[in-house]
C-alpha cells in the first residue's frame, strides 16, 4: 500500500506531511528565538519521537537549544523507558527525569490505593515543580488536537499563569501563523508543534522517516486482563478485581503512558505498514480506546489541564 503521496508527481507542491513538518520546525525555531529557557518533553512515545526528529531537522548539526525532560510516574512500561534512555544517549542530549515517586516521598502528592489507583493524575504536581525548579518558560509537548475535545481547544502556544493553570477562555489569537511568545514573570507557555497533525499523520511520518519506536507499538504476545472494555497488562502495579482473570493474547499499544491507565488493543499488526493500515481504518481515537484516565468524567482531560496537566 502507498503510505504517502508521491511528491515527484508534482515537484512544485509539498505533500501534506512536508507542510506539517515545515510548520512544526517553524514553531520550534520561533520558541528558540523568542523564549529564554525552553524544554522538550520526551517520554519515548510516538509523538515525542516525532518531536525529536523535528528538533534534529530544526537545529542540527548543533546541539538542541534546550534539554529534554520526562515526567516519570515510576509505573511506565519498561520497554519504553529502555528506549527513552537509549535514544537520548544516541542523540547526546541532556535528559531531566522528574520523578513522581520523589514527589510522593517528599509529601508533595499522596499515593492512591486500591485496584483503580493510578499515578497519572499525580504527574501534574511533579511537572509544575520541575518547571519552576529549572526556571523553564516554555515546554514543548506532543499533544494533538485530534486526540481529545479539551486538546482541540488549545492554541499552539498555550499560556499558563503563575500557578501553572490553564484558562481556555484567555488564550491568545494565532492569526496567519503569528505566535506571541511574551510571558510575564512566573508565567510559562506549553507549545504544541503537532497540534495540526492526526494520529495517522504521525504514523505516516514515522514510516516515511523510518523512525524507530518502542516495540510495544507493534503486535506481540502479552499477558493482559480485561477491565471496563479495555485490555490492561498484568504487572506489579495493577491490583486485580474479583473475577478478573489474566490471559495471553496478541496486542499492541496505540499510546504509551502509565501502565495503570493505558490499555492495549487486540492486534496482529507487526510492522509499520500494517499499523498505518489499522489506524487509517479505525474510527475510535487512541485516547478514547485506550486511556482510562479520560473516562473518569466527561470533562476529565479539561479538568486536569485547567489544574496544570500537560
Amino acid at each position: 500500500m502507498t503510505l504517502i503521496e508521491d511528491p515527484a508527481a508534482n515537484p512544485l507542491q509539498l505533500s501534506h506531511l512536508r507542510v506539517l513538518e515545515a510548520e512544526a520546525i517553524h514553531i520550534m525555531r520561533e520558541v528558540a528565538a523568542e523564549l529564554e529557557k525552553p524544554v522538550l518533553l520526551f517520554s519515548g512515545g510516538k509523538d515525542s519521537i516525532v518531536l525529536l526528529r523535528l528538533a534534529e531537522k530544526a537545529f542540527r548539526p548543533g546541539r538542541f537549544p534546550f534539554p529534554l525532560m520526562h515526567v516519570d510516574t515510576g509505573h511506565n512500561f519498561p520497554e519504553v523507558i529502555e528506549f527513552r534512555d537509549r535514544r537520548v544517549a544516541e542523540l547526546g542530549e541532556r535528559l531531566i527525569v522528574a520523578s513522581v515517586q520523589e514527589s510522593i516521598d517528599a509529601g508533595r502528592v499522596k499515593e492512591e490505593t486500591g485496584p483503580r489507583a493510578s499515578r497519572n493524575r499525580l504527574q501534574t504536581t511533579t511537572l509544575l515543580d520541575a518547571i519552576e525548579a529549572n526556571g523553564f518558560d516554555a515546554a514543548f509537548g506532543g499533544a494533538r488536537r485530534d486526540e481529545e475535545r479539551a486538546r482541540a481547544k488549545e492554541r499552539i502556544f498555550s499560556f499558563r499563569d503563575d500557578f501553572g493553570t490553564w484558562d481556555p477562555k484567555r488564550q491568545r489569537p494565532e492569526l496567519w501563523s503569528l505566535y506571541n511568545g511574551r510571558v510575564a514573570r512566573g508565567e510559562s507557555v506549553r507549545v504544541f508543534p503537532l497540534s495540526n497533525w492526526t494520529e495517522l499523520d504521525v504514523w505516516q511520518y514515522i514510516a516515511e522517516e523510518q523512525l524507530e519506536v518502542p516495540n510495544i507499538y507493534f503486535a506481540h504476545e502479552r499477558e493482559v486482563f480485561k477491565r471496563d472494555g479495555m485490555l490492561y497488562a498484568t504487572s506489579d502495579h495493577m491490583e486485580l478485581i474479583d473475577g478478573e482473570e489474566p490471559f495471553t493474547t496478541s496486542v499492541r499499544y496505540r499510546t504509551v503512558g502509565d501502565m495503570s491507565c493505558t490499555g492495549a488493543v487486540a492486534s496482529t499488526a507487526a510492522d509499520l505498514e500494517t499499523v498505518v493500515g489499522e489506524i487509517a481504518a479505525t474510527r475510535i481515537t487512541e485516547r478514547g480506546e485506550t486511556r482510562a484516565d479520560d473516562r473518569v468524567t466527561e470533562a476529565a482531560m479539561e479538568d486536569r489541564k485547567v489544574a496544570g496537566y500537560f
